[in-house]
């Protein structure tokens, strides 16, 4: 018994001075954390999607206030929690850059694009189909529709339709940017949201062959490019770009897109398409310039003309 006892004792006492040390070593050895980080995570939104560049919420809160990282890159709090972050690290703070989601520039869904092979592999992703011969179909710049951005999206913006190809929801869209990294084809862009007409091709094939691959293809034809008024396209490398700074969402290029390779997402009805420019007319010839000898045979008439009126 009196051994019963005392294992009990040494056991106590032994527990007893190892949780006196544990608690004396978390007070020696606590780090001290700023209270500012922990007032930025509780305005952060939660998501830890990663679009800050940092890990999660709490890194970037972290980051801001020991590194000085910036205070705009919370693209699913926006302006709003970049101006509550301003306000807790006594700074102002510039929200006036336009906001930017995410756009698939691809139309080759399956009635567009078909399929060159059936895949079975059992890792049904974009990135696994891509190592086969660029993919499953005929265009080799398009989106697969395998979802592997959908499966990243952390708020189920981005899907892919029955259709077979990935679309946004705009409205829904957090910026972070995360379908961008994931799409191996990278036919994901971040776009800003204000600029709504947009070459939705990848295809740097020559006409011929970009539409064979695909029947919306952009064919590198020029005439978008022609015709915008604002000099805001550029055809290279047989695709047509839009600079969405010279970008006046006109509509012009949508209209005269042979392929309908221009989308627009404007709710408002398309310009009248230009008439063709009609050759200038020529120039009436201009009267033969007088020799010196025609000169003056004239001078000579109005002398005898002259002469012949004081006469009379």
């Amino acid at each position: 018994m009196e051994a019963i006892v005392m294992a009990v004792v040494i056991l106590g006492v032994t527990g007893l001075a190892m949780g006196l040390f544990l608690a004396f070593a978390a007070k020696k050895f606590e780090v001290q954390i700023d209270p500012k980080i922990e007032e930025i995570i509780s305005i952060l939104p939660g998501a830890n999607c990663g679009g800050c560049g940092y890990p999660g919420c709490s890194g970037y809160a972290s980051a801001i206030v020991e590194t000085g990282a910036a205070m705009t890159l919370c693209s699913p709090g926006g302006s709003a929690v970049a101006a509550k972050i301003g306000d807790i690290m006594g700074a102002s703070v510039d929200t006036s850059g336009e906001k930017v989601v995410a756009r698939v520039i691809c139309q080759g869904d399956n009635s567009f694009s078909k399929k060159r092979f059936d895949f079975d592999g059992e890792l049904r992703t974009c990135a696994a189909v891509t190592l086969y011969a660029g993919g499953d179909k005929s265009c080799k710049y398009g989106c697969l529709g395998y979802g592997d951005c959908e499966r990243v999206c952390p708020v189920g913006a981005i899907v892919v339709n029955e259709k077979g190809i990935a679309s946004v929801d705009e409205e829904a869209c957090i910026s972070c940017g995360l379908c961008v990294k994931a799409c191996p084809k990278s036919v994901i862009a971040m776009t800003p949201v204000a600029k709504k007409v947009t070459v939705k091709c990848m295809s740097k094939d020559k006409g011929g062959d970009a539409k064979k691959a695909c029947g919306i293809a952009c064919i590198g034809c020029g005439m978008c490019q022609r015709t915008c008024p604002f000099g805001a396209i550029e055809v290279s490398n047989n695709l047509a770009k839009i600079d969405p700074a010279k970008c006046k969402n006109c509509q012009l290029c949508v209209v005269v897109c042979p392929t309908k390779a221009i989308y627009t997402g404007l709710n408002r009805p398309l310009p009248k398409k230009p008439e063709p420019k009609k050759p200038a007319a020529p120039k009436p010839a201009a009267a033969p310039t007088p020799t010196p000898e025609v000169k003056k045979e004239v001078v000579v008439e109005k002398v005898v003309e002259e002469v012949k009126a004081e006469k009379e």
